[in-house]
């Protein structure tokens, strides 16, 4: 048995980990993630989908879980359930990201079950998570806006206004609601085809700017390090143009943020002193390049670069880098095959701090071996 298939049994197994009766943990270890959070059990999901019927329960629980404690006004929770001895929460909000990743989530099941009567038994949820979403848009220029840390990144480092990661999963969520018009117009806008102002594609770097707001005097404001999630979910969801999908692969070729496995999740690091730098990163285990969020291997994302490789027909080029995570997913701190949160963005090496068995490492390499396998992706094929 190859590393590639041993990594796809044993991704299975630490989702079996993961399965509660509310639905999916963030990670199958006792104490570790002990609740539900709307992206990492969506992500989870992709992946868990596609082992037949075997995870069909605790995926449909996870968005009944959700739509369960969806606010007044429409928003899905960031996660639901307590966790933590010093983080005591039943039920958190403040992201845009899980809104999104609810709707696709209900689309995907559908899909990979053939089976809609879920998304029939929840579409006013769905109508009202969308209706929020709509009302994210101060400018009414159909770009969803957001405030700092309320994606994925929800500690370092800050983005807001426009980020590319929001509007790729918009893009997609649109596609799914058959909103084909004002998807295709985020599309032309965050691609510089039209409303030049508003694109967040730089075609001298190569690859879409994590975020950028309003300009002022000529000056906007924006970041300009490279979002891997961000930019491989414009791949994977069509958001980009062929000729912008290849400049982004090319781009992490070039600057190695594939190595030494696949993919650091920003680059280059921020450091104190660069403009992004706030004072308080210094509190948090940021503060050191390469190390978490700051330029930290995350093999969730290593997931969607393999199915990025794949939509862009780079299949000789997606088995080396399927290989290559598998290895990521093989390392732990006191065994093989823990499925990290993150290693360290230059040796490669589990570090203390990163939680083991993982859902959403393990969901996003058997959507990436599933993608591979199919030579095009289970879902996002508009």
């Amino acid at each position: 048995m190859t590393e590639i298939q041993t990594a796809y049994q044993k991704a299975i197994r630490v989702i079996e980990h993961c399965q509660k009766p509310t639905g999916f943990y963030a990670s199958g270890l006792p104490g570790g993630y002990e609740a539900t959070w709307a992206r990492d059990s969506i992500i989870t999901s992709l992946g868990a989908s596609l082992v037949g019927t075997k995870f069909e329960i605790p995926f449909r629980k996870s968005l009944e879980l959700l739509a369960k404690h969806q606010s007044p006004l429409g928003q899905i929770p960031n996660a639901v359930g307590t966790y933590n001895i010093d983080r005591r929460s039943d039920v958190t909000y403040n992201t845009i990201d899980s809104t999104l990743w609810y709707i696709i989530g209900h689309f995907v099941y559908a899909k990979a079950y053939r089976e809609k009567t879920l998304l029939k038994r929840y579409k006013k949820s769905i109508d009202r998570a969308y209706l929020w979403l709509k009302y994210q848009d101060p400018n009414e220029v159909t770009l969803l806006a957001q405030q700092p840390t309320m994606d994925w990144q929800d500690a370092f480092p800050h983005k807001y206004g426009y980020v590319i990661s929001t509007q790729a999963l918009y893009y997609s969520a649109l596609k799914m609601l058959g909103a084909d018009k004002q998807a295709n117009r985020i599309k032309k806008v965050v691609n510089g085809e039209i409303e030049k102002y508003l694109s967040l594609y730089d075609p001298k770097r190569g690859y879409y700017l994590p975020w950028a707001w309003k300009p002022h005097d000529g000056e906007r404001e924006q970041a300009l390090w490279f979002d891997a999630f961000g930019n491989l979910m414009a791949i994977v969801t069509g958001l980009a143009t062929p000729k912008i999908a290849q400049n982004i692969l090319g781009y992490i070729k070039k600057e190695k943020i594939d190595k030494p496995f696949p993919c650091k999740a920003i680059f280059p690091p921020i450091k104190p002193g660069d403009r992004e730098w706030h004072s308080y990163f210094s509190k948090c285990a940021a503060k050191t390049p390469y190390y978490y969020l700051n330029a930290g291997i995350w093999p969730f994302i290593g997931g969607f670069y393999v199915a990025a490789l794949v939509k862009t027909k780079k299949f000789t080029q997606a088995k080396k880098t399927l290989e290559n995570l598998a290895l990521a997913n093989k390392l732990g701190k006191n065994g093989r095959w823990e499925f990290l949160e993150w290693l360290h963005g230059i040796s490669g090496k589990p570090q203390k701090e990163s939680t083991p068995y993982q859902g959403w490492s393990a969901g996003a390499y058997l959507f990436a071996y599933e993608s591979l396998k199919r030579k095009r992706m289970p879902f996002f094929s508009f």
